[in-house]
């Protein structure tokens, strides 16, 4: 690493466990936090991220204001177990209507700035198994003890479920094919961070109004990028939260997501004139073994982009009114 990254990796990484619940609550000093869930068919695993959420960091002390989760269309019970946790409910499609809805998880994160009222945001993923609330307390620490960091990400150690046996690492697999070799070439000021596709961050509003965000898979190095070019190395962070478990994809699922990646990645590059412009979709082909013969299956995977939030006007209720 260049010695400016290594001076910052040294001085901006966190050991979320180091950062004290009651501590950061008394520094709050009258701003207010939310969390947002993005979530789509996670009725098994978001109510266990809801409850000690509620309990430990709303009920037991002041720590978090409120708790949304933006459901993207689920076709299960997400919303109802969301609901009985204890969180506010708010379905993205009706959110900022006239806007239209793309599907996702980009769009939930963007829509979810027209609702929540947190000066701090909190982003995190609703398929986390075996949640510790402290993984919430870790993403503020920095945010609400320094106030130079105006984003910070996770890392930890991903566990790589295949079905028979769980290897303790191995689960960022496009991380570290797809997105660190990028990141590295183009961004070297990045190469520092850990998981540069974390789904677990947290920003401040001032910051997170201000730039787009891609509306797929993209959205985590989309907005890593962004945020390096609008606050700098220096108002960002990092924090070490353990490990993470969820639910792991499959290879050709993978496959979809680094392509998505990719062409987020172009869009930036063309930003800076390294690329030309990157297209809306692409084809991807993949082979499946058939007898004696592969098979090809062809999917179109795209982004679209989101404009920051403050080019889209005030903020507005989930009905679409004026909030």
């Amino acid at each position: 690493m260049r010695a400016e990254v290594q001076d910052w990796y040294s001085t901006r990484s966190f050991q979320g466990s180091a950062f004290d619940r009651q501590e950061l609550a008394a520094r709050k000093q009258g701003q207010r936090v939310s969390v947002v869930l993005p979530a789509k068919n996670e009725a098994a695993t978001i109510g266990a991220i809801i409850t000690p959420l509620r309990t430990e960091l709303m009920g037991e002390l002041p720590l978090l204001d409120e708790i949304i989760v933006i459901d993207s269309n689920s076709t299960d019970d997400t919303s109802a177990v969301a609901a009985a946790a204890g969180a506010t409910v708010a379905h993205q499609d009706r959110i900022l209507p006239d806007t239209g809805c793309i599907p996702g998880k980009g769009e939930a994160l963007w829509k979810s700035l027209a609702i929540a009222s947190g000066d701090i945001i909190v982003f995190i993923d609703a398929d986390l198994e075996g949640f510790n609330a402290q993984f919430a307390v870790g993403l503020l620490g920095p945010l609400l003890t320094d106030p130079q960091v105006h984003f910070v990400k996770s890392c930890y150690d991903r566990p790589l479920d295949d079905g028979v046996k769980v290897m303790p690492a191995g689960g960022g697999r496009v991380t570290e094919l797809v997105a660190r070799p990028l990141l590295n070439l183009f961004w070297p000021e990045l190469a520092g961070v850990v998981q540069p596709l974390a789904g677990e961050y947290a920003g401040r509003r001032s910051l997170l109004e201000c730039i787009p965000f891609v509306s797929g898979y993209g959205v985590e190095i989309g907005m890593l990028i962004d945020v390096l070019e609008t606050v700098g190395l220096d108002g960002m962070a990092q924090v070490d939260l353990g490990e993470r478990r969820h639910r792991n994809s499959t290879d050709g699922e993978l496959a979809k997501m680094a392509m998505q990646i990719q062409l987020t990645v172009q869009s930036r590059l063309h930003r800076r004139g390294l690329a030309p412009a990157a297209p809306r979709t692409a084809e991807l082909t993949q082979f499946l073994r058939d007898g004696d013969n592969y098979i090809g299956d062809t999917a179109v995977v795209g982004v679209s982009e989101r404009p920051p939030m403050l080019d889209v006007g005030q903020h507005w209720s989930m009905t679409g009114g004026r909030a």
